[in-house]
């Protein structure tokens, strides 16, 4: 997904350049951290719009695939950074997007971060026994600091994970007023 689709920009629900704008951050954003470009694409316009959309409006005002508007939903609902929104009367799930930092933050963390760090430990470990067969003394002596080096870096990432967390939790960045500290 180079840009959003010029199929798009004809449609009845056409995107504003505001909105389109805000939606390349995004997407720029979501490839920033590993994510598929869609992802970044599909909760921009939850984002930028002004009540919840439907999965049929994301996929008209995006002119994306079905399959990659459910393939985005599904996990930015499992990161916690989309919810479903109940509309009287209609029977279509409406979507919304999460607006916490703190939240999207810790989604991140929780399901895309922290597997891989609680994992590392016995990787390393694998990774030490291996270093143990090695016959070359210089070799083994080498691969050892390197592995020490790495449990160093993970020790310093688990501790500054609750830091992380804490700081999103409670900090009024930037000195903003008080009634936009809520939604960090």
């Amino acid at each position: 997904m180079e840009s959003l689709s010029s199929d798009a920009a004809s449609s009845p629900a056409a995107l504003s350049p505001w909105e389109t704008s805000t939606i390349e951050v995004f997407i720029r954003a979501a490839g920033f951290i590993g994510l598929p470009r869609s992802v970044g694409a599909i909760y921009g316009p939850l984002f930028c719009a002004e009540s919840p959309l439907t999965f049929d409006d994301l996929a008209e005002r995006l002119g994306i695939s079905r399959g990659s508007v459910s393939q985005g939903l599904k996990f930015l609902r499992q990161l916690g950074a989309v919810k479903v929104h109940y509309v009287a009367g209609s029977r279509k799930d409406h979507y919304q997007p999460e607006l916490s930092m703190k939240r999207l933050v810790s989604g991140f963390l929780r399901d895309q971060f922290t597997p891989h760090l609680e994992s590392g430990d016995d990787r390393l470990d694998e990774i030490a026994a291996l270093i143990e067969s090695e016959t070359d003394p210089a070799l083994r002596t080498h691969a050892a600091q390197r592995i020490n080096t790495l449990r160093t870096w993970q020790g310093r990432m688990q501790k500054l994970m609750p830091i992380v967390m804490a700081a999103l939790g409670g900090a009024n960045f930037f000195n903003q007023r008080s009634e936009d500290s809520e939604i960090i």
